[in-house]
């Protein structure tokens, strides 16, 4: 096993080498002000019931909640 212990509840990695964690890379983006944005739920399948304003709503990024965004860039070091 490589250095480091992974702390399933936190998503985080203690000690060691920093590695990005490519599943978290693919769901979020940081913007150059520090801020990570996030896909809203809901755009998938079902969408026939869905006004068109509605769909257009959940297709723009929203902002990924002040408590969760330190646990995302501890899985974005390079970020």
């Amino acid at each position: 096993m490589g250095k480091g212990v992974y702390n399933p509840c936190t998503m985080t990695r203690k000690g060691g080498i920093n590695k990005t964690r490519k599943a978290v890379a693919k769901r979020f983006k940081v913007t150059g002000t520090g801020k990570v944005l996030r896909r809203k739920q809901g755009k998938r399948h079902i969408l026939q019931k869905k006004s068109s304003k509605r769909k257009r709503a959940l297709g723009r990024p929203a902002l990924v909640d002040a408590t969760q965004v330190w646990a995302v860039k501890q899985n974005m070091p390079f970020a």
